[in-house]
């Protein structure tokens, strides 16, 4: 019994040790885990959606572990796009130090390897999108191979769907309160945007008027 007292300073040191070796390596291991957690897997960079943040300009492209989701540089894809009107391009300022007013989402519309990318353009006072863009990668290169610049309008992602929504105002509605709204949605066939449906609410009737077109 004596030996085991004398031993036992030193085993409680050893085991002390044991136990801060351990802890440092599952500390490790708990942030390793939390920054693949988050390692940019989502499929939309932070951006106003209709009336939120400014998103700035978009990192350049890097694979996700998936391999089919690209980041963009979305001002200079817009910038350098010829088939985006001189208009879109020329409202296209930060807002504040380097912060465009751009949304930008990804996914797979058109069935490629790389997903898609979906800008929309919008104005710094009243998030107003002044633009809706569609890319596609085709060889390594982005295409533009939709566009929308009828303003107010706003694209977006709905499943394997683009949604298109297109607001009017008459001469004395508010920015938050059209009198209409147009939701159409396109699918992609032969190559191309095909319209699929039309949703149209009228507003400016008491109680609402809503109208749904057929599918093409």
């Amino acid at each position: 019994m004596r030996g085991l007292t004398e031993a036992g300073p030193d085993r409680a040191r050893g085991g002390t040790q044991a136990v801060i070796t351990v802890g440092a390596v599952l500390a490790a291991v708990l942030l390793f885990v939390a920054a693949c957690g988050t390692g940019g897997t989502g499929a939309r960079d932070e951006g106003p959606a209709h009336a939120s943040a400014v998103a700035g300009a978009v990192a350049s492209p890097s694979p996700t572990p998936h391999g089919g989701y690209r980041r963009v540089d979305a001002v200079s894809l817009i910038k350098q796009d010829p088939k985006v009107s001189a208009t879109v391009k020329r409202e296209l300022k930060p807002c504040s130090g380097d912060d465009y007013p751009v949304d930008v989402s990804y996914g797979d519309l058109t069935g490629g390897s790389v997903n898609d990318v979906v800008v929309n353009v919008l104005t710094c006072g009243d998030w107003v999108g002044i633009g809706s863009f569609v890319y596609r990668d085709i060889g390594g290169t982005y295409e533009n191979v939709f566009k929308a610049e009828e303003s107010p309008v706003y694209a977006e992602i709905d499943g394997s769907d683009l949604t298109v929504t297109k607001q009017v105002y008459d001469t004395d509605d508010a920015v938050s309160n059209p009198s209409r709204e147009t939701v159409i949605t396109y699918s992609w066939k032969a190559g191309r945007f095909a319209e699929k449906s039309r949703h149209e609410t009228d507003y400016s009737k008491a109680g609402g008027d809503t109208t749904v077109a057929p599918d093409n």
